[in-house]
């Protein structure tokens, strides 16, 4: 399954639609006023389906991911030279990435690929092609990328 993940171009908040290889909406993202990133993730119908929470006060970024009220895990970025590496603490996954930070990888327990995320460059806001192998990862796959994208949003304000 093919989703694209494109940034609206005016909001308020980070707000994001995601598509599917035939253009048709998928998820609905919107960000919410809070302390730290936080975005709530719907279906085209505006149905709620997850939210993500950026937890403050930390040593290394924390994302924490919601199933409706069920927190079920924490996307965190490791310190490393070279090579992003996050780390999420959901059925084993962990992702990996090149040294410019736009394309990555979620890997699972096993090594095996679970999604590939790819940045496209030449767009006016941050957009992103994610190739999920089974459909039934792919809100969980979306929410590993929105965790990315906002810590790298945070890194880039503070320089």
């Amino acid at each position: 399954m093919k989703l694209l993940f494109k940034q609206r171009f005016l909001s308020w908040f980070d707000s994001y639609d995601i598509f599917d290889e035939s253009g048709n909406t998928v998820y609905i993202v919107k960000g919410k006023p809070s302390w730290g990133h936080k975005f709530k993730i719907y279906d085209k119908n505006e149905n709620e389906l997850a939210t993500i929470k950026q937890k403050i006060w930390t040593f290394s970024p924390k994302f924490e991911m919601y199933l409706g009220e069920t927190k079920i895990g924490v996307v965190k970025k490791e310190i490393t030279f070279f090579r992003p590496k996050f780390n999420v603490d959901y059925n084993g996954w962990k992702i990996e990435g090149n040294w410019i930070e736009w394309d990555y990888t979620i890997l699972n327990s096993e090594g095996a690929s679970v999604a590939t995320i790819k940045k496209e460059i030449w767009n006016w806001t941050d957009t992103y092609s994610i190739d999920v192998n089974n459909e039934e990862d792919a809100l969980i796959s979306l929410m590993v990328v929105i965790s990315i994208d906002a810590e790298k949003c945070s890194r880039e304000h503070l320089s």
